[in-house]
């Protein structure tokens, strides 16, 4: 019964920022892998970015340097700081929880994940 809504989205140009929030809902937060997908039109969905419960990081090749993502067991709330944004980011961005805590051999599986939230749109476009 865990929810998750995604909120952040939006439009932005080139080498602009977006910070995207997944308020979660229903369940023991703290404990959870948090994760950020991402899927473009006609393109595979992607791992952006994981941090586990105890805030160990993972991020893409592509998200390196650029994407933050961070959480805040107060609020229940995992975030992605998205900065120097390209035209390439432009994708439906989706947040994930893993509440299993099983062992897995990468956090980038989107397999692992149980629940998933509806997704926001990023656009980066000039």
């Amino acid at each position: 019964q865990v929810q998750l809504v995604e909120s952040g989205g939006g439009v932005v140009q080139p080498g602009g920022s977006l910070q995207l929030a997944c308020e979660v809902s229903g369940g023991s937060f703290s404990s959870y892998t948090m994760a950020w997908f991402r899927q473009a039109p006609g393109k595979e969905r992607e791992c952006v970015a994981t941090i586990n419960r105890y805030r160990l990081l993972t991020y893409a090749t592509f998200a390196k340097g650029r994407f933050t993502i961070s959480r805040d067991n107060t609020k229940n709330t995992a975030y992605l700081q998205m900065n120097s944004l390209k035209p390439e980011d432009t994708a439906f961005y989706y947040c994930a929880a893993d509440t299993t805590n099983m062992v897995t051999s990468s956090r980038s599986d989107a397999a692992q994940y149980d629940y998933w939230g509806q997704g926001t749109q990023v656009t980066v476009s000039s």
